[in-house]
């Protein structure tokens, strides 16, 4: 386990959720799940507003958006590695560490 962040309110309910960038039609059938930053951000806010909310506060602006294809690569992926601050497979540490044991 990591050092605890020292990310501020605001800025740990950004690294804390996904902008998914969805088609308008699964936008509505989601409710505007998508927007989940704006939502952590001002909870207050009724989701028939959160796109008005993500387009006009430049500051949610900064959280990449997760696609479709995006999200579907990542299913492979299992653990987050602390050094590298990435999310990395099973199969990519099984690999480091056959090669750690082989050197050693």
């Amino acid at each position: 386990m990591g050092a605890p962040s020292k990310l501020g309110c605001s800025e740990s309910s950004l690294k804390g959720a996904s902008y998914y960038k969805l088609p308008k039609v699964l936008e509505w059938f989601t409710g505007s799940i998508n927007l989940h930053p704006a939502h952590h951000f001002r909870p207050e806010i009724p989701n028939y507003n959160l796109q008005w909310f993500h387009d006009t506060v430049p500051f949610l602006q900064t959280v990449e958006p997760l696609t479709i294809r995006r999200s579907l690569k990542s299913l492979r992926l299992s653990l987050w590695d602390e050094k590298g601050q990435n999310l990395v497979s099973f199969r990519t540490i099984k690999r480091h560490l056959q090669q750690t044991e082989s050197k050693g």
